[in-house]
């Protein structure tokens, strides 16, 4: 609609009337780099950290945290629960790497949320001697004869963190598996994956008679909906499958999402990483604007949880032991002891405080490309609006719905939420 001084209307309409996915919630990674970032700090200010993330009454109230199973490169070094060559019974698995500074911050990032914080567990690579390549790095491919002893490893895992406090929500198969990458990495054509979900993977958790969702692909949207198209039209392999996670590096590719739920609304999606490459990005108003762009594009198409990529880094972007270094919401200056917010930590709180887990996304319109709108209904009935303007100009902005309009003022390259219950 065009006003009479030839400018577009800029608004937005919603209908709380018409509602769609429930949001499962909002969260980070707790690599060992975030980890080993956490322990340098004073002890008062680790709490700090976690409470600014976990705590939802005075904090982001993130509800999922991501974890890796074995190293990633965000490890220290290249490590395994199960290192003995050969041991296909798994009697050396152990977490004993785990315990010494992941789980315990998990542990209190678990009880910072009420006990309500799920856990995804994800693979960079199997142990060394289960590889076609002998190494954890640089791609190489799961050994057929090792897919059982493989699976297996998956049940001692979810097992193992359940006896430490920290019970395990749901697994990814592979990280990145179409990727060989300098790190840990493992390489999985869309058949393979099909094939160790449906004879090894799912069978190993039911006879273990637990119930954890497994995620397939973990990767770019790109081929999001090519690799679930193999796995899905696989009725033996679908049944085990509780839906499909991506990634956003390459290609924005959003309406793949949607395509992917248009196809298989009964499966689930879920944003699984995504962070800003090439360093700190110290000060950067884009990264901010980047995670809430995809935030609201992503959870507009169907996605039902958001979970960023390392909680906490340091001054540099790492540590990280193939030198990948990256930007995290909260970066520590091991010299001063200072953590900095960056601009990604208060866009991402617009999100996680104010769509709390339960909600559900509500019908949003938006008359303009540049004004970017996510809306949800909380539990408690209330109605959250995330309004960005990535323009360098302040807007006034109307919402509109049945029965109401409220004009606000956006200012340039700005997020804000707007929050009320309706009478």
């Amino acid at each position: 609609m065009l006003e009479r001084n030839g400018f577009q209307r800029e608004s937005v309409y919603l209908d709380i009337n018409q509602s769609f996915q429930e949001i499962i919630g909002f969260g980070g990674a707790m690599t060992e780099a975030a980890a080993d970032t956490l322990a340098r700090l004073a002890v008062e200010k680790q709490d700090s950290v976690l409470r600014e993330y976990f705590d939802s009454e005075v904090g982001h109230g993130y509800s999922f945290c991501r974890v890796s199973i074995n190293s990633c490169d965000f490890a220290l070094s290249n490590y395994a629960c199960a290192d003995s060559p050969g041991d296909t019974e798994l009697l050396s698995f152990n977490i004993d790497h785990d315990k010494q500074q992941i789980l315990p911050f998990l542990r209190r990032a678990y009880e910072l949320s009420g006990g309500m914080l799920k856990v995804l567990a994800s693979p960079w690579s199997p142990p060394a001697w289960m590889k076609t390549n002998g190494k954890m790095n640089q791609g190489g491919k799961l050994k057929p004869e090792f897919r059982e002893a493989w699976a297996l490893h998956y049940v001692r895992f979810v097992q193992a963190y359940a006896a430490a406090g920290v019970p395990i929500w749901g697994v990814t198969v592979q990280n990145e598996p179409d990727a060989t990458q300098t790190w840990d990495s493992c390489v999985y054509s869309a058949e393979e994956e099909r094939d160790f979900v449906r004879d090894y993977l799912g069978p190993a958790f039911e006879t273990a008679g637990l119930e954890v969702k497994i995620i397939i692909w973990d990767h770019n949207r790109d081929q999001l909906v090519h690799r679930a198209g193999v796995v899905y039209s696989d009725p033996a392999a679908s049944r085990h499958v509780w839906g499909t996670g991506f990634h956003w590096y390459g290609q924005n590719k959003f309406d793949n999402v949607r395509l992917h739920h248009d196809a298989w609304p009964d499966k689930h999606l879920i944003f699984t990483e995504g962070c800003q490459e090439c360093g700190t990005h110290h000060g950067s108003w884009d990264l901010g604007e980047r995670y809430a762009r995809s935030i609201i594009a992503d959870i507009n198409n169907w996605t039902e949880a958001w979970i960023d990529w390392n909680l906490l880094l340091n001054e540099y972007g790492g540590p990280n032991h193939v030198s990948n270094f990256c930007s995290a919401p909260l970066i520590a200056d091991r010299a001063t002891g200072v953590v900095h917010h960056e601009s990604s930590w208060y866009y991402l709180g617009h999100f996680s405080r104010f769509i709390r887990p339960g909600a559900k996304r509500i019908l949003s319109a938006t008359t303009r490309d540049d004004l970017h709108a996510l809306a949800a209904r909380n539990p408690d009935d209330s109605i959250a609006v995330v309004l960005m303007n990535p323009e360098r100009i302040q807007r006034t902005i109307s919402i509109e719905t049945a029965d109401t309009t409220a004009t606000i003022d956006i200012p340039a390259r700005s997020i804000l939420t707007c929050l009320w219950r309706p009478a």
